[in-house]
């Protein structure tokens, strides 16, 4: 039970790592978006978001699984000590994406224009390199957390963020000055251009990086090799049929979850104006505050949930190659328990605090700041049930079933694209249609995933300590939050400043009472407190405060 339980620690503190540097990256890039909006405007921001989408779907089609599938097959491999094949494994997957990577990369430059508008298809031409060398980047980190270490991968995702925003805003800037002769969609335009070109300078920074590790860590690897007396070694052509096998059903149920978005997107602009007749540049703004500024905040505690699924992944594997299934089920429950314990309330604070969270992060005028505001606290329940099936998609990968998510993904992408034209024909409500249709469309993929790790694996979800009791400390949280800060917010003068200190005395005691309410609740014991990320820390501070016995 002890090493269980060690192995339980592990890979919490491994997906804490990896979540530290997904919420640091999101937050560096939540805070970049201000000054680039100030400086590229909203109209720049309405041609990078569709090329930004495009490329997206590219990206996923060329490379985005292989992390996931690198992950997992070379995980298998080491759980049974097949030093010799996961080597191999690492340098076909390589080949896999210089051949498959540079190819979407050439489709994206030349087929941009088939694809976008003018203006938006400059943005997706200057993406389209960084397609190439994703798929590297991807191969490198998906095999260190094959090896059980999300370190190099959450270190090179924060200095690929870093430089990103960097570049991002110089070269935007610089583009502007370079084309102020121009007229001002045109200026746009390029800023535009300038901000996708920090996306590729971050990504080959941070494959440098990893190249740098890899070559750190080459005499340990090959030491290991030399050990190996695996008799029968894979073949070339039987490696590429596992990366297939693993990579294509991971890339559709990928390709779905961002069809989702690609979908409604295109429903939008086109339905708007086809039906509505709402005028293109109108169309194209308010979509573009709908996908930067309310989704990109909601995608923050997902954060949280892809990097639970990037270390549960290997873990999982490794336990059910050798067939221990109740360690399955033990770290399916730590992994979904450790997450809810963050979501519910990370719903619970966007939603309540919504409008002053998008003030605070992007002042782009009373209006937008309203709108994004309402669009963002629409999104809440999505927080909750998109975490639960990001995790959930992980784990039927895992053990095998790789083909399920992808059927469950396309069922919620054909009832939500439905329900997202109906909305927009029918009614007047928007841009909220889509708000709505991502709510319905993760809520089913959380049920219909949920069904089926049960089919798989067996295991029985417990809801009462799970969802219920921090469900219940949540709405208790966001009433003391909301009250405290519309309370504050009246006493102090209007603007950023008295916005700034409202929020952050509703944050603080909102994170306290909701400590406070899931241990006296019993949601969250001692031992699995002390198993997160600074534990140590946490539990000394609860014990102090009389809310767990020492």
């Amino acid at each position: 039970m002890a090493t269980q339980e060690k192995q339980n620690d592990s890979f919490v503190k491994q997906a804490g790592i990896l979540a530290m540097a997904g919420i640091v990256c999101r937050i560096i890039g939540l805070l970049y978006r201000s000054p680039l909006m100030h400086i590229i405007g909203e109209a720049g921001n309405g041609y990078y978001t569709p090329a930004y989408r495009y490329y997206q779907m590219i990206l996923l089609i060329a490379s985005y699984s292989i992390p996931a599938a690198i992950s997992k097959v070379v995980s298998q491999r080491l759980a049974v000590r097949q030093y010799r094949n996961a080597q191999r494994i690492f340098h076909v997957a390589i080949l896999y994406v210089v051949v498959v990577g540079g190819a979407a990369s050439l489709f994206a430059f030349f087929g941009a224009g088939l694809l976008l508008p003018q203006r938006p298809a400059m943005v997706l031409r200057m993406l389209a390199p960084t397609i190439f060398f994703s798929g590297l980047l991807g191969v490198m980190r998906g095999y260190f957390q094959a090896n059980r270490t999300m370190v190099q991968t959450s270190v090179s995702q924060v200095l690929e963020q870093i430089i990103h925003v960097a570049v991002s805003l110089g070269a935007a800037w610089l583009l502007m000055r370079v084309f102020s002769g121009s007229d001002e969609l045109t200026r746009a335009a390029w800023g535009a251009v300038g901000s996708a070109a920090g996306i590729g300078v971050g990504v080959l920074a941070a494959l440098l990086f990893m190249l740098l590790v890899y070559r750190m860590n080459k005499k340990m690897i090959h030491r290991r090799i030399e050990r190996d007396r695996t008799e029968r070694l894979l073949e070339t052509g039987q490696i590429v049929r596992i990366i297939l096998f693993m990579v294509t059903p991971v890339l559709l149920s990928t390709f779905a979850y961002n069809a989702s978005s690609l979908i409604n997107q295109t429903l939008y602009l086109h339905l708007m104006q086809a039906v509505h007749g709402a005028a293109q540049e109108e169309v194209l703004r308010i979509n573009g505050i709908y996908d930067t500024e309310a989704v990109g905040l909601s995608n923050i505690p997902v954060a949280l949930a892809s990097a639970m699924a990037s270390a549960i992944l290997p873990s999982i594997a490794a336990s059910f190659e050798t067939k221990n299934s109740k360690e399955v089920n033990r770290k399916i429950q730590t992994a979904i328990k450790t997450i809810m314990f963050i979501a519910i309330p990370a719903a619970v604070g966007m939603t309540v605090l919504s409008r002053p969270i998008v003030r605070l992060l992007y002042n782009t005028g009373d209006r937008s700041v309203a709108l994004a505001g309402w669009l963002l606290a629409a999104l809440g329940p999505s927080i909750v049930f998109y975490c639960l099936s990001t995790l959930s998609n992980s784990i039927l990968q895992a053990v095998g079933k790789v083909t399920r998510p992808v059927t469950n993904a396309v069922i919620a992408l054909a009832v939500q694209s439905a329900i997202a034209a109906l909305l927009l024909i029918y009614t007047d409500m928007g841009i909220y249609s889509l708000a709505i249709s991502v709510n319905v469309y993760s809520l089913m993929m959380c049920i219909l995933n949920s069904i089926s790790v049960r089919r798989a694996t067996g295991y029985r979800q417990e809801y009462a300590h799970t969802f219920l009791m921090p469900l219940w400390a949540s709405v208790l949280m966001g009433i003391v939050a909301g009250a405290l800060y519309y309370g504050v917010t009246r006493l102090l003068p209007a603007g950023a400043l008295g916005n700034l200190l409202g929020l952050a005395l509703a944050v603080l005691a909102g994170m306290f009472v909701y400590f406070a309410a899931v241990l006296k609740f019993g949601a969250m014991s001692g031992s699995e407190l002390l198993a997160m990320p600074g534990g140590r820390i946490l539990v000394k501070f609860a014990v102090k405060l009389r809310l767990i016995k020492a």
